[in-house]
């Protein structure tokens, strides 16, 4: 477990494939993972890759200035609807793409979608209507 925001920080920039695998893969205390979103927003990124970041963790960073980090967020398994809905609408088209080709993304989303600027994201989720529902 990753005890302090030190040590995620140290873990992930470090050059040393076990240390970044480590803040890729374990948990930290929420109040650890609170710290590095609002102190550190260079690590943002990195947090959102974590596979056990919190839910409470990925609604902030679901808001994050930086498209990126929006990115990672909408790729993440434990998304809930809500979540999927609001990067629905997000202005950055890497960011829709995930959420249109995320496995919980509701159908009623996905429709939405079918009107997206970019067509890459209107054929993904006329694809997934198609041959899902």
């Amino acid at each position: 477990m990753i005890e302090s925001v030190e040590e995620f920080l140290r873990l992930r920039f470090s050059d040393d494939p076990d240390e970044y695998g480590r803040a890729s893969a374990e948990p930290a205390p929420l109040e650890v993972w609170t710290e590095i979103v609002e102190k550190h927003p260079e690590a943002r990124f990195w947090v959102a890759h974590n596979k056990t970041v919190p839910l409470e963790i990925l609604r902030l960073l679901a808001a994050d200035p930086d498209p990126r980090v929006r990115s990672m967020v909408a790729m993440k398994r434990k998304l809930t609807p809500d979540l999927l809905t609001g990067l629905a609408i997000d202005q950055h088209d890497p960011v829709r793409l995930s959420v249109a080709r995320h496995k919980r993304t509701p159908k009623a989303v996905l429709e939405k979608l079918q009107s997206d600027p970019w067509s890459e994201v209107r054929d993904l989720a006329r694809d997934r209507i198609e041959n899902e529902y």
